[in-house]
């Protein structure tokens, strides 16, 4: 496995996303989850990623459960912010006050039944507080070891600017592939790199369509999420369909698969990049970690560069709202 630093925290060239493990994209399988974590750390891949929101609540548990007895391989990150309902699991309120990071920070410890954690998000920012409110309290964390470094997600360039002033920012993590290239065009990539700051892509094969699984909705689960997702519906997912079939074209002169494909074009975009795909089977898992040793010549990437933007904001307009603060 190759390695990358995220400013002074050196971590797997690509890392695991966790929360399908527990809800959103279907039927889950503690035990086939804990076998995928488990193959993750034997392939290298050391980089985990949860949040206590996923769930909520049960995907930090389920990871903590996974790495009781591989702790020292695991860089562990997990997030606070979004506070959720369990009596309506759709509901989103933000909550960055210092007084609530604290008392999160204190419940994923728990939950991941560690001593600390490695890298600390805060999940979107609180409107309603200063963010040098929330960094302040989450500098505090680090200070007294309960967090070796602190992260942001979803934030603006002037957002990740005064928030680096209060405290060194280690990694920003907002969602970047092939068909969601926000942050190429609102300067957050440009101000990661000038402030020398590690940038984390979620969703880097846009929620599993630019893998060339998902070619209409009865694809997906009942229960699943992308369902009632924008790009994944109608109209919509007819036009992202063509995305597609340009980069599996590219993919199949490569020999290679179009997630490989699509993950490798995000490690490519900086030394400072690294994508947490996220799954729960183990042959995709397989397939996502060989991504780092694809290289994509200069054509390539010109021709990926200028591929279409997608049908469909990426988000539900409820959930849209509270990106790019």
């Amino acid at each position: 496995m190759k390695y990358r630093k995220l400013r002074d925290l050196e971590v797997s060239s690509i890392g695991l996303g966790c929360m399908g493990m527990s809800e959103f994209y279907g039927e889950t399988s503690d035990i086939k989850s804990i076998a995928v974590i488990h193959r993750a750390l034997d392939l290298g891949v050391n980089f985990l990623d949860t949040a206590d929101m996923y769930g909520p609540f049960t995907n930090e548990i389920l990871v903590g459960n996974a790495i009781k007895d591989r702790r020292n391989e695991v860089v562990l990150a997990t997030k606070f912010g979004i506070v959720r309902d369990e009596n309506n699991p759709d509901s989103r309120v933000i909550n960055g006050r210092p007084d609530y990071a604290r008392k999160c920070l204190e419940a994923s410890l728990k939950r991941l039944n560690v001593d600390y954690i490695d890298l600390y998000y805060l999940h979107r920012v609180d409107p309603d507080v200063p963010i040098e409110e929330t960094v302040g309290e989450m500098s505090r964390f680090v200070e007294e070891g309960k967090v070796r470094f602190i992260g942001l997600s979803e934030v603006l360039p002037e957002t990740l600017n005064r928030a680096n002033t209060v405290h060194p920012i280690t990694a920003l993590q907002s969602e970047y592939s092939l068909w969601t290239r926000d942050v190429e065009e609102n300067g957050v990539l440009q101000t990661c790199q000038e402030l020398n700051i590690g940038f984390v892509p979620f969703c880097p094969l846009g929620r599993g369509f630019l893998a060339g699984k998902i070619t209409k909705a009865d694809d997906l689960e009942a229960e699943d999420y992308r369902r009632i997702s924008p790009r994944f519906v109608g109209e919509n997912l007819d036009k992202n369909l063509e995305i597609v079939k340009k980069i599996e074209q590219i993919a199949v002169e490569k020999s290679c698969t179009s997630a490989q494909l699509a993950i490798a074009w995000t490690i490519a975009q900086g030394e400072n990049i690294v994508p947490i795909p996220g799954t729960k089977r183990l042959k995709y898992l397989e397939e996502n970690t060989q991504s780092v040793e694809i290289s994509i010549t200069s054509d390539e990437l010109i021709i990926l560069q200028n591929i279409e933007k997608p049908s469909g904001e990426r988000y539900p307009p409820v959930y849209m709202s509270n990106v790019n603060k």
